[in-house]
């Protein structure tokens, strides 16, 4: 069995995508149990130096179907915060990338493949084909702000566990 590029990266945004999204909705119920606005998470962050959970969760959207979209357009932004998000902008941000990405179809992004990409930070670019820049760039950001996200939340008292970072998993059946 091949896999396609396809096949190696829509699933898997979809599948932690969810889980994103499942791990917000438990932040804003435990915060309603407790009494205070979800808002109030919005700037909080691991360590003073870290950027906070409203950039963790735009680089979730950013380096799922912003990744695929830029693969698409060939060139490649950082995820822009305006610093202005509520949590239920972000929870939209979240649903919408999922949404996003329900509608690419296999053919779309294996039709990518080979394509030059350039991830453009400030004045440098970064060059990349499209299955590196998804496997080997966007993939790694998309994972490492799941986890800050989930880890911020888990710091502010949130019940959550790993099958909450899981997801749906694609067991056989």
């Amino acid at each position: 069995m091949s896999l396609s590029l396809y096949d190696l990266t829509v699933p898997n945004y979809l599948q932690t995508l969810g889980a994103v999204s499942g791990f917000l909705k438990k932040g804003a119920a435990f915060c309603e149990e407790q009494g205070t606005s979800a808002d109030e998470i919005v700037q909080a962050r691991v360590i003073d130096d870290m950027l906070p959970f409203s950039f963790q969760i735009a680089s979730v959207a950013q380096h799922s179907l912003g990744a695929v979209e830029g693969v698409q357009a060939g060139a490649c932004y950082p995820p822009k915060d305006p610093g202005t998000y509520t949590y239920a902008d972000l929870q939209k941000l979240v649903d919408d990338a999922k949404s996003g990405l329900e509608k690419v179809t296999p053919d779309a992004l294996n039709a990518c493949e080979g394509k030059d990409v350039a991830f453009h930070l400030g004045q440098r670019q970064l060059p990349f084909t499209a299955e590196n820049y998804l496997l080997s760039f966007a993939f790694p950001n998309f994972y490492f702000h799941a986890t800050t996200a989930y880890d911020i939340l888990r710091a502010r008292g949130v019940k959550l566990g790993k099958i909450d970072f899981l997801g749906q998993m694609r067991m056989k059946m």
